[in-house]
């Protein structure tokens, strides 16, 4: 016979480490925050001695603690794989991606082909929503891309999709009446475009080219990357947005870059895929993220 204290006790212990938290933990494994602290000093009785130091609303491993989990961690990572691998298919097989709205339809939409391609027993779902997703509140769903800012939480993991980007775009019929480059002053006096969403500013870019943003201008705003670009093309104004996701209206001609020369772009990572900590070894996970990571890169390239 093994000499393993309960099994129900290590999994409460891994589940309270690795999230840094009894309450979110209790959520996991759908217990109570009393049950997950009864089943963790069970296992201090077990050992001798404490596997955490405890203080107002907050946990942390003490050194016994943290030399537990990293082998917990491991012995847990193979468990979940060698279950993985006997499930039914269907249920391994399946990916659930929440995205948000314009990266979904303008990058990730067209590109999808080739995923399914490469990995023809992977069913992709996909779903989006600005606004972003608790994948520990919402276990339908396997990966989350957010827009903005990366959520930062105890149990996600959460990684910023390269950087992107972001310049001036207008169409051609704009620029008609104007023979050379266009200059700052040029686009000082355009309409601009405002996507409400995206962290990047008119101010900041007019403060990157050293200039404060004319006050007064019209600037017509919307709540989508999509929209705002799809208004430029339109001869709305100048819209402030990723090369990425404007990547098919610029190769057709429909958008132009107003960057180079005297004007300078912005960079900035902006769009961020998470999955839950518990499951950066699921294969599924795992081929989806190397997969976008390298779509990244070459569109970088």
């Amino acid at each position: 016979m093994r000499k393993l204290p309960s099994f129900f006790s290590l999994r409460a212990f891994e589940a309270a480490a690795r999230l840094q938290s009894f309450a979110l933990a209790s959520e996991e494994l759908h217990l109570s925050p009393s049950a997950i602290s009864h089943q963790v000093r069970g296992l201090e009785t077990y050992f001798g001695k404490p596997m955490f130091t405890r203080s107002f609303r907050r946990v942390e491993l003490t050194a016994e603690g943290r030399r537990l989990l990293d082998q917990l961690s491991v012995a847990f990572d193979l468990m979940e794989a060698a279950c993985e691998e006997l499930g039914p298919a269907r249920r391994s097989d399946a990916l659930a991606v929440h995205c948000s709205p314009s990266f979904a339809t303008k990058w990730l939409g067209p590109r999808l082909p080739r995923f399914m391609q490469q990995y023809p027993d992977i069913n992709i779902s996909m779903s989006s929503g600005a606004e972003p997703v608790d994948l520990l509140r919402h276990e339908e769903l396997d990966l989350a891309i957010a827009y903005g800012n990366a959520p930062q939480r105890a149990g996600i993991v959460s990684e910023a999709i390269g950087s992107e980007t972001i310049v001036p775009l207008c169409s051609p019929a704009l620029l008609r009446d104007k023979p050379t480059a266009v200059k700052l002053a040029d686009i000082a006096g355009m309409t601009l475009i405002q996507s409400t969403l995206n962290p990047v500013r008119w101010s900041d870019w007019f403060a990157l080219n050293g200039m404060k943003l004319p006050p007064g201008r019209p600037m017509p705003s919307f709540d989508r990357a999509s929209l705002a670009l799809a208004a430029a093309v339109n001869s709305v104004g100048i819209a402030l947005e990723s090369t990425r996701l404007a990547e098919q209206e610029i190769a057709n001609g429909e958008l132009v870059r107003l960057d180079g020369g005297e004007l300078k772009s912005v960079l900035r990572e902006t769009h961020f895929l998470s999955y839950r900590e518990g499951e950066k070894n699921s294969k599924k996970i795992m081929r989806f993220r190397d997969w976008l990571f390298l779509q990244a890169q070459l569109n970088q390239a």
